[in-house]
């Protein structure tokens, strides 16, 4: 903080973070983010149980059946980028708005599909809204103080953790009495309590900052202050002053918020593309898309392993000899063992994220994951499958929730939400890939395939966090990329 005259103070948003201190009102922010989360994870862990109760009920291929993954993730592969722009041009919370609207009327007309078609269209309109959740991840990043924000941001993740268990519980108790349409319906309910509790999300402080509306920005940190208990001091907001050792630093107030492009001849998402692409961010991008492709693949390819290996998998080996409703019940219990998996997850990321730091993090729980899945190059009893993928899951749930958070805190909040849209629409297509090489190999019985090809992804992920440049740990987010 700089004093001014006799008594006015000059401080910055994170120092102003600092005296608002962590309370009662990031607690309100982290439960209605975290109710995007668990809508989120829900629509996501619906593919799991309605593919083989659609492919039954209207006779569909193995294609067909893949198909109604990829389309998800084709409309999330457009909806993340979509979102990133909408929350840097208009706000986080415009962005917040467009992807609870699209998923949940998307989410609940889906329950309605007359037929196959109809059934991807909305799948696809719902997966373009569950792109721009990563939207919820950069608002409630900015309202965090540094010294502790990496695991604060765990605890926010692991409202992903709790949709994917109650998603698999839910689908215990309703697919077998009810079916897959009712699964569908009960699954958007969260994205509707999005939609009932807009109207009291404030904006983010750093991008109003960034927008120049300081006073509005002080009015919010204020009423963050009153709700928390604490002071903020008399001042002035202004932001962040240049910082020796961060790469990244923030202008003067009457900087342009990009300047390293001529904003009058381009629009902003032209712009951010060129950003991410100048030598300063080149490095960091390549390796920052090839961690999320990589690591959306993986996640999704364990869970989908999961699935196959519990009811489809089983005609590769001779026990095949039970039921159809022996081998759903074999599927929900299993996917609910392992969406457990994602609990001691989040325990080993909050424990070393901030001890040891995002990128070493991410390296340690990758290559352990990797090793998990050496003994399912041949097949193993249910158990030892179901053991081994409980831990794997666990390893590669950890680093995808670490990468959610390392990404925002790389780029500048002038690009945050584009940039960070980008790099997760890049992971999409990891995740529309995995179901149409995944299922199709492990429903040809070449699971040793399979598996080497999750190996060979996930080290790969591994190798890509070695290789960015730059470590955020314990350092404020920064504004805007400095011009050296």
């Amino acid at each position: 903080m700089v004093q001014m005259g006799d008594s006015e103070l000059v401080y910055t948003l994170d120092e102003a973070l600092a005296m608002v201190g962590f309370g009662k009102f990031q607690g309100l922010l982290l439960a209605y983010g975290g109710v995007g989360y668990i809508a989120d994870a829900m629509e996501i862990m619906i593919l799991s149980f309605i593919g083989a109760a659609v492919e039954a009920e209207w006779h569909l291929s193995p294609g067909e059946k893949s198909l109604i993954s990829t389309v998800v993730f084709a409309g999330m592969l457009v909806g993340s980028y979509v979102c990133g722009v909408i929350s840097d041009a208009y706000g986080r919370k415009k962005g917040i708005l467009c992807l609870a609207i699209v998923t949940s009327v998307a989410g609940l007309l889906s329950a309605f599909s007359p037929n196959y078609a109809s059934l991807l269209v909305f799948r696809c309109l719902a997966g373009a809204g569950l792109g721009g959740m990563h939207t919820f991840t950069t608002w409630f990043l900015e309202f965090i103080p540094a010294p502790n924000r990496g695991v604060w941001m765990i605890v926010f993740s692991s409202f992903w953790t709790v949709g994917t268990i109650f998603e698999a519980g839910l689908a215990w108790i309703v697919m077998p009495k009810l079916g897959w349409r009712w699964l569908l319906a009960f699954s958007a309910v969260p994205c509707f309590v999005i939609l009932l509790l807009y109207r009291f999300v404030p904006e983010s402080p750093r991008l109003l900052c960034m927008k120049g509306k300081f006073e509005e920005a002080h009015g919010i940190l204020e009423r963050a202050a009153r709700v928390n208990g604490t002071t903020l001091q008399n001042g002035t907001l202004v932001l962040d002053h240049i910082k020796d050792d961060n790469e990244f630093a923030a202008a003067p107030e009457d900087a342009p918020v990009i300047d390293e492009v001529d904003n009058h001849k381009s629009s902003p998402s032209t712009s951010t593309i060129f950003l991410l692409f100048s030598p300063k961010l080149i490095t960091t991008t390549l390796a920052l898309w090839f961690l999320f492709f990589g690591n959306t693949f993986s996640y999704y390819g364990v869970i989908l392993l999961t699935s196959e290996l519990s009811s489809g998998g089983s005609k590769c080996t001779p026990a095949n000899a039970h039921s159809n409703q022996s081998q759903h019940a074999n599927l929900y219990l299993d996917v609910f063992i392992t969406s457990l998996a994602e609990v001691p997850g989040l325990i080993v990321a909050a424990f070393i994220v901030d001890r040891v730091g995002r990128k070493l993090s991410m390296i340690i729980m990758f290559v352990v994951a990797s090793i998990l899945l050496i003994p399912l190059l041949t097949h193993q009893i249910e158990a030892t499958t179901t053991a081994l993928l409980f831990g794997a899951r666990a390893l590669v749930s950890a680093t995808f929730i670490v990468a959610c958070i390392y990404a925002p805190e790389v780029y500048p909040t002038s690009i945050r939400g584009t940039a960070v849209g980008l790099t997760t629409a890049i992971g999409r297509i990891g995740g529309m890939i995995c179901p149409l090489v995944a299922v199709a190999l492990v429903a040809k019985c070449q699971q040793t395939y399979a598996v080497i090809l999750f190996q060979v992804v996930i080290l790969g992920c591994a190798l890509s966090v070695f290789l960015s440049p730059f470590e955020t740990k314990g350092k404020n987010l920064v504004d805007v990329l400095q011009n050296k």
